[in-house]
């Protein structure tokens, strides 16, 4: 079997006894120790000398890790990923800022981590790139001569394309992504939107096919090149996860917080500390269900956990500085002497702590404003006790929503409708609880994180080496970088 490559910004860790922290990496995890091959990526340390990628084997697979530059995760990171990309895809255009050198920093270091990759590849290696970090990968490996397939995943939205014309180098991020074989979105939502822009705005072509599974999914011809589109939605392992909820539910920090709350009931919300989560609205909520329904008052807890996130940008620190702000409001306005409403906790917790921590909560709020799938919506429902389910309040811009039948599905700006959820979870009787767990647990089985692995493989592994499409190559307006 042909190696496989898998390139995301950053690695996970390598080192014994250290877990991997998520979807993506247990996912490829799994495959690369399958298959033998290669992860790549940053280091995630930042270097004043340019060095050679830092190699770690480890059974089958190799680590190859680079660092970078000040200037380089300034510009790269920093700016155009994160200052620019990362708002624009989850539709804050209001947060959204362009700046021709840091996207010049974006393309030198996707040329930069082309350059290293290209130096270990095999002819038969099959490549797999993730996140919108990585856009420009595979037209760089390209332009080196790479005739390998290649593949990207898109974590997070692909906006709409009125939105995704907001991002000056449109054009050219587009063409970029159609130097992959096979790209793949969380939501069929997402393929559409990407199939529109292609079709009206590249002049390009649709053709409707199908993915290894039989899920719908299109040929796309544009750039003078042709791509095979479809969602792939990852999933999660939830009886691994069951196991480790029902482990650590009566562990020590889980049974110290079942204690402290006396009987009343737990409300849990777990997210990085980022606007796209919806955290002030979900705040603001909790509030109007304790001012219009007061029984409550005195009887439920709303414990939010947000691990820091880009501490060194100067958003991340506003929403920090606003939360914390919010918190002592609220609580300042409604908490007794043995009762505080909000807990807001802004630090990180161990992923098997927070399964057991999932398992004691009668209510997972979970309502991002825009994001790709959000696996801690699927991470909630597989922790809970079968015999005693607590209750999945979700957003209906988070990709799971298409896969979470039983969860109460709101509108995160609509603070009323969400009190309203978080009201009618409180109180759910017992066989409605159960009926509504079961109906999520099937498709979280269904679809694990191993049928979107395998699924996308599939159909990577069966693409052809890139190839022109006749006829729909146009010219494209290349940005002026400075």
């Amino acid at each position: 079997m042909s190696r496989l490559i898998v390139v995301s910004n950053r690695v996970a860790p390598t080192q014994e006894g250290r877990p991997a922290a998520g979807g993506l990496a247990i996912g490829v995890l799994d495959a690369l120790k399958e298959s033998g091959g290669v992860w790549f990526g940053w280091s995630g340390e930042t270097i004043v000398e340019p060095q050679k990628p830092v190699i770690d084997v480890k059974g089958k697979v190799t680590y190859a890790t680079i660092g970078l530059n000040k200037r380089d995760y300034d510009q790269y990171y920093r700016g155009f990923s994160n200052a620019t990309l990362w708002p624009a895809f989850h539709y804050r255009t209001d947060l959204s800022r362009y700046d021709r050198q840091e996207y010049s920093g974006y393309l030198r270091v996707n040329a930069q981590f082309a350059r290293e990759l290209a130096a270990m590849l095999k002819p038969d290696d099959v490549i797999w790139v993730h996140d919108y970090h990585l856009i420009p990968f595979a037209e760089a490996l390209r332009e080196l001569g790479v005739k390998n397939s290649i593949g990207f995943f898109l974590h997070i939205p692909f906006p709409a394309p009125e939105v995704f014309r907001t991002v000056p180098p449109h054009d050219a991020l587009a063409k970029a992504l159609m130097s992959y074989d096979v790209i793949g979105f969380q939501t069929d939502a997402d393929v559409q939107s990407f199939q529109d822009y292609i079709t009206r705005e590249a002049l390009g072509t649709a053709t409707p096919t199908q993915s290894s599974d039989g899920r719908p999914a299109a040929k796309l011809s544009a750039y003078g090149r042709t791509a095979r589109v479809a969602a792939y939605p990852i999933g999660i392992y939830p009886d691994a996860i069951a196991e480790a909820a029902e482990l650590y539910a009566e562990r020590k920090a889980a049974t110290s917080l079942r204690d402290s709350m006396r009987g009343r009931k737990l409300i849990m919300s777990v997210d990085r500390l980022d606007y796209s989560k919806g955290l002030a609205e979900r705040f603001l909520a909790f509030e109007r269900l304790l001012q219009t329904s007061p029984a409550f008052q005195g009887q439920v807890s709303l414990l939010q956990i947000a691990p820091p996130t880009r501490s060194d940008v100067q958003t991340y620190q506003r929403i920090r500085q606003n939360l914390e702000m919010e918190t002592g409001r609220i609580n300042g306005r409604f908490s007794q002497l043995d009762w505080s409403p909000i807990r807001y906790l802004n630090r990180k917790y161990e992923r098997n702590l927070l399964m057991g921590l999932f398992r004691i909560s009668e209510v997972g709020f979970v309502t991002p404003l825009r994001d790709g799938m959000n696996l801690v919506a699927k991470e909630y429902v597989a922790s809970q006790d079968p015999a005693n389910p607590g209750v999945l309040v979700l957003s209906q811009f988070a990709g799971a929503a298409d896969q979470m039948p039983g969860a109460l599905v709101v509108n995160p700006f609509d603070t009323a409708q969400m009190a309203e959820a978080l009201e009618r979870a409180l109180v759910m009787p017992l066989n409605e609880r159960q009926a509504r767990y079961r109906d999520m647990m099937g498709p979280l089985r269904k679809n694990d994180l191993s049928v979107w692995r395998d699924t996308f493989l599939s159909d990577l592994r069966a693409s052809k080496a890139a190839g022109a499409a006749p006829g729909a190559a146009r010219p494209t307006v290349e940005p002026i970088l400075g």
